[in-house]
């Protein structure tokens, strides 16, 4: 065999060696590139916290004051005239709270009564809890981005006037009982879209107590 042969075979082993031990280069290099970005959206889901909005709306058939209702319930409110026979609706509270990405929320409160017939009457507040056990941004069958809130649970005590109090020596008194309601669900919703959570009937009256939630995710 001719020099001019040996070299040009050297050469041609030498280049198969070569691009041999790059493919496998590649291949061992491969699952650390496509992990990457994996880990990189982990970090960002880790960092989202979400704004949460609480409504609690009084639905009624007495006549009330007239009270402007935010912007972003009036959907919610055009559903619920609809489709609950009430006259008038009131905002009771707003609940502003924020929660972290797979994050849970407790909060305790004591207010004034959630009902007209005992609202003048500071000595009967209503004792609140809210609470959800996980807080969690999702994506639907769609495509679209949703909030998943499992544990959803909303509990009150509320002053209820069971009957009056008459004696001939003083003014007559009302007798007031507390009364427990609430609601336990879990509850998923489009992000920033405001969804009824629920109806609690609240007393002889008649009223109801309507749970409106919304969530949405903030990077700030």
């Amino acid at each position: 065999m001719s020099l001019r042969k040996i070299l040009a075979t050297f050469m041609f082993l030498t280049l198969m060696t070569c691009l041999a031990i790059g493919s496998q280069q590649v291949r061992a290099q491969s699952p650390t590139d496509t992990s990457q970005p994996a880990n990189q959206r982990d970090k960002k889901n880790d960092d989202v916290n979400l704004d949460t909005q609480l409504y609690l709306l009084i639905a009624t058939n007495s006549a009330v004051e007239d009270t402007k209702l935010p912007a972003s319930l009036d959907a919610v409110i055009k559903q619920l005239r609809t489709s609950l026979p009430f006259k008038n609706y009131r905002l009771a509270a707003t609940l502003i709270n924020r929660v972290r990405n797979e994050g849970r929320l407790s909060l305790r409160w004591i207010g004034g009564s959630l009902l007209p017939a005992a609202a003048a009457s500071s000595m009967n507040p209503s004792f609140n809890e809210f609470k959800v056990v996980q807080v969690k941004l999702a994506t639907n069958a769609a495509g679209q981005s949703i909030v998943k809130m499992e544990g959803f649970s909303f509990g009150a005590r509320i002053p209820i006037q069971t009957g009056t109090a008459i004696a001939s020596n003083a003014p007559a008194a009302p007798i007031i009982n507390y009364e427990n309601t609430g609601v336990n669900t879990d509850i998923s919703m489009r992000e920033g879209e405001p969804v009824v959570v629920g109806t609690l009937n609240a007393g002889p009256s008649g009223d109801a107590i309507i749970l409106v939630m919304s969530a949405n995710r903030t990077l700030k």
